[in-house]
């Protein structure tokens, strides 16, 4: 096989850019021969035809055009979550473009494009000719150009190939072109070389109290570790990095324990962390595993290596031709009776790609539901929510196992699962009494709407921590609180809580607190509808 490979790469390296008629190529092959630009037809012989014939066919016919160097990446797992992509590249379907461009010893390339009526997404490679160890890279400014000039922004991913060397991202925008064609500019400006270093933290677990590290260096000031008790054996680790460059706000960073065995402790929740005059990290292990002897501690991040100050750009005429089969826009306005603010289930919009459900509302509302999925004859969809804009939120559903011209001919009805209702305020506006408020743990009872629930107040560095819990499962949880001053409402910082696993359990603080007495109020709380599932019929079946 490997000598095969290296034929196919030798013939490409001899072949012209001019790409051949591929729908004669399938003809051909249909027909046991396959004739390449400027030679001999080429006959496939009948034994064992069945099995050989199309990988032969596929073999010249990759000889005879430099498409061949986007089949040697693999993409699957970098559109892990763009299904869609990945099926519609798996069909051919998507348009090949294969250009490059070399700059400050950084190759770029585009391999493919997609464009319908939902969204426009490039396939790229990056190649860096260097010998530092490059773990990320990132730029300054990365997009697209449309005809007019005008500068279009979108999202990106981008995974490194160690086998190619090379990072394969993606790039997606919600941006469509008006007509079937157009012209645009794929733009990337002052590629920045990253790699991930790691900063030794002398962090004692069996100390309750804040620990201040000193970093200064590689723009990082310090890191501040705090420990606060949790049930079930756990401890919230919250790490505070500050910064000296602000650059590096938006850098990856990651507060890790070490076993000895030299492995990252695994974290006992999912973490949650937050960017703001530096990186806030809120983490919760098992304070067992956390203790052992033996356990180190470290902050990982990204450090700038280099930075290839200049433009990548290139020119691309893009086209819709090969996504249009298929697609199609339906009229819907379907009332979801059951769900605040008038809402309606407005549109349908289907490519070979991707579903999306536009809906509309008369006052802004968050569709209540954690799960969303697509039954479209049988075969499920999971969609993920965006909030495009005020009173116009979406529900994306990538087309993972279906062909979008069959689906016009299927029925299909959103499943939406997993209810989570929010309210404001108690109607009786009855506050919970925090009374001697000490660095000491205290707990006090309230409920509201029926549920219970535990109070849980302490001082820790002169700010106040508030946790709230509910026995029964049913309650969402606390998401915010507040005290009056005078007749403003003071908000408690929310620090964790209200994951999607159940957990109601919510922690809020109160920075710089003095007050030995407090009267604190809910300003918002959930309930989980667990018998709220939906199931809405869009379309009948043909």
């Amino acid at each position: 096989m490997e000598r095969i490979e290296n034929k196919l790469k030798n013939k490409m390296k001899e072949s012209n850019n001019a790409y051949p008629d591929f729908e004669q190529m399938w003809s051909s092959i249909q027909q046991d021969e396959l004739k390449v630009a400027g030679g001999e037809p080429v006959v496939l012989r009948p034994r064992k035809r069945k099995r050989f014939a199309l990988v032969a066919g596929l073999s010249v016919a990759l000889m005879a055009t430099p498409v061949y160097a986007a089949l040697n990446y693999d993409w699957s797992s970098m559109l892990s979550h763009r299904e869609g992509i990945q099926s519609a590249l798996e069909q051919g379907l998507g348009q090949t473009i294969e250009q490059s461009v070399t700059k400050e010893g950084v190759t770029l390339t585009v391999h493919t494009a997609f464009i319908d009526e939902n969204r426009t997404v490039l396939l790229y490679s990056l190649k860096p000719e260097t010998s530092q160890d490059v773990t990320d890279i990132d730029f300054e400014v990365f997009g697209l150009k449309d005809s007019k000039g005008d500068f279009i922004e979108g999202h990106n991913g981008h995974e490194w190939n160690e086998k190619l060397g090379v990072f394969q991202g993606y790039f997606e925008t919600d941006w469509v072109a008006e007509g079937q064609t157009t012209d645009v500019e794929f733009i990337m400006e002052n590629i920045r070389l990253i790699d991930n270093k790691k900063q030794s933290i002398s962090y004692n677990p069996n100390d309750s109290t804040t620990q201040v590290f000193p970093i200064q260096k590689d723009g990082l000031d310090s890191v501040t570790l705090q420990s606060f008790e949790q049930d079930e054996g756990k401890v919230l680790l919250k790490s505070t990095v500050t910064l000296t460059d602000p650059e590096l706000q938006n850098r990856l960073m990651d507060f890790e324990a070490i076993n000895d065995a030299n492995k990252s402790v695994k974290k006992a929740e999912t973490p949650v962390s937050y960017q703001g005059s530096g990186a806030i990290m809120s983490q919760i292990f098992k304070s067992d595993t956390l203790r052992e002897e033996g356990t180190k501690f470290q902050l990982s991040y990204d450090h700038i290596l280099e930075t290839k100050e200049s433009t990548w750009n290139i020119n691309m005429n893009l086209s819709k031709k090969q996504l249009e089969n298929g697609s199609f826009k339906q009229v819907l306005d379907i009332p979801m009776d059951n769900v605040p603010g008038g809402t309606k289930i407005h549109e349908m919009k289907v490519t070979p790609t991707q579903i999306r459900l536009k809906f509309t509302q008369e006052d802004y509302y968050t569709l209540p539901f954690q799960e969303y999925q697509l039954d479209v004859g049988g075969t499920l969809l999971d969609g993920y929510f965006m909030d495009m804009k005020p009173n116009e939120p979406e529900l994306r559903f990538e087309m993972k196992g279906l062909d979008a011209a069959s689906l016009a001919n299927k029925p299909v009805t959103l499943v939406a699962k997993h209810r989570i209702d929010s309210f404001y305020g108690d109607e009786n506006d009855n506050p919970i009494h925090l009374a001697d408020i000490s660095e000491k743990h205290q707990t006090t009872k309230s409920s509201i709407a029926g549920y219970p629930i535990s109070w849980t107040y302490y001082l820790k560095d002169n700010n106040l921590y508030v946790e709230t819990l509910s026995s029964d499962p049913t309650f969402g949880g606390v998401e915010r609180t507040y005290y009056l001053d005078g007749k403003e409402q003071n908000l408690g910082k929310p620090e964790y809580g209200l994951d999607a696993a159940g957990s109601n359990k919510s922690m809020h603080v109160y920075k710089n607190f003095d007050k030995k007495e407090l009267d604190i109020y809910i300003y918002s709380y959930a309930i989980n509808k667990p018998n709220g599932d939906l199931r809405i019929p869009l379309k009948s079946g043909k």
